[in-house]
């Protein structure tokens, strides 16, 4: 049987992305992200369906250009020339048996790979809970990491897929400041805000309104 290589934003035949599709993942990276996350990419459009192919079509190929989106974010901002090591925050055992990797640790691997830098598993997971399909006010509450030991000192960039409200990342740095590391945050995409947006107030034209 022969498997056809199809773009994960559009699902067009040929490679993992299409040309098209690469150039809708360039743009301004979103601005007002939680607990200021470092994040190249705004979670919507093809985007959001070249993340989601990864995580649940098995679309690893997309790892490396993601990753590589991340990558040229950290050094635009000079954001990694301290760091020691990277890891991520890993999903739950079951979501990771379900898909047969962690996409996190896979993003994270190849982030680490091109700024030349090792990469280590930090955290353990506690508890079974996953964000996903969540709302955006139980996404508040962050699921529950513990940091490995003798960390104190060292410098971590802690890497996750998508930031919505950053409790996931958070709830990581956490853990690991806690062990005495220090930590920045990055993530591949951040959600955009959903506030309605505000409705502006035009002055009437007392002459026009007259006649």
């Amino acid at each position: 049987m022969i498997f056809e290589t199809r773009c994960a934003g559009c699902d067009t035949p040929g490679r993992p992305i299409c040309t098209t599709c690469r150039f809708a993942l360039l743009g301004q990276a979103p601005t007002g992200v939680p607990h200021d996350v470092i994040a190249p990419l705004a979670f919507t459009g093809r985007v959001r369906s070249v993340v989601l192919g990864m995580k649940y079509r098995n679309r690893r190929a997309v790892g490396r250009h993601l990753a590589g989106l991340v990558v040229n974010r950290l050094v635009e901002l000079h954001a990694y020339q301290d760091i020691d090591v990277i890891t991520w925050a890993p999903t739950t055992a079951k979501r990771r048996r379900e898909r047969g990797f962690d996409h996190g640790e896979l993003l994270a691997q190849t982030v680490a790979r091109q700024l030349g830098l090792p990469c280590r598993r930090l955290l353990e997971r506690r508890g079974s809970g996953s964000q996903t399909g969540r709302t955006r006010a139980e996404r508040l509450v962050g699921p529950s990491f513990v940091a490995r030991p003798g960390i104190e000192g060292v410098r971590v960039l802690v890497l996750d897929d998508v930031v919505t409200t950053g409790a996931t990342l958070a709830s990581a740095q956490d853990a690991l400041e806690r062990a005495g590391a220090e930590a920045r945050l990055v993530a591949v995409a951040a959600t955009p805000d959903r506030q309605p947006a505000a409705v502006l107030k035009f002055p009437v034209d007392r002459a026009v309104t007259a006649a």
